[in-house]
């Protein structure tokens, strides 16, 4: 059971349990269909950040050494603002899909499902990865940029 993995380590998956494996369950279709819908909206922050993020690199670029609350300096940020609002869609699924591991997980644990978690785990890591990278890149903007 989840209770009982150690600490800052994963929760069984799916059919290991003691170091014995059973072969994982498949997810069901309901599982998969969420999967699904949380794979697309991941796809769609990614989308929008990156459709956003040449110009906001090039407005951050020219705002580099620019003055606090120059105009330069308040088009950049502004874009910045954008970037992390067209993000939203990628960081909110991942939110869902921890709590979606942390839900099966747990009752995986109780035997109430069977399967799943390694789906789950698959779908979690394509995200974390666009994260990321989101997160890597405005935080390589905001550093270009003069603090107030």
């Amino acid at each position: 059971p989840a209770e009982s993995a150690r600490v800052g380590g994963d929760a069984p998956i799916d059919g290991q349990v003691a170091g014995t494996e059973t072969p994982a369950a498949p997810a069901d279709s309901a599982l998969t269909q969420q999967l699904s819908a949380l794979s697309t909206q991941v796809d769609k922050g990614r989308s929008a950040f990156d459709a956003l993020y040449p110009a906001a690199a090039d407005h951050v670029r020219a705002a580099a050494g620019a003055a606090v609350s120059s105009e330069a300096w308040v088009v950049a940020h502004v874009d910045l603002s954008a970037l992390e609002q067209a993000r939203y869609d990628s960081v909110y699924a991942l939110a869902s899909l921890d709590t979606l591991y942390a839900e099966r997980t747990k009752a995986l644990a109780e035997g109430k499902v069977q399967g799943g978690v390694t789906e789950i785990q698959a779908v979690r890591k394509a995200a974390l990865a666009t994260v990321d990278a989101q997160n890597d890149k405005v935080d390589e903007l905001k550093a270009a940029l003069k603090e107030p």
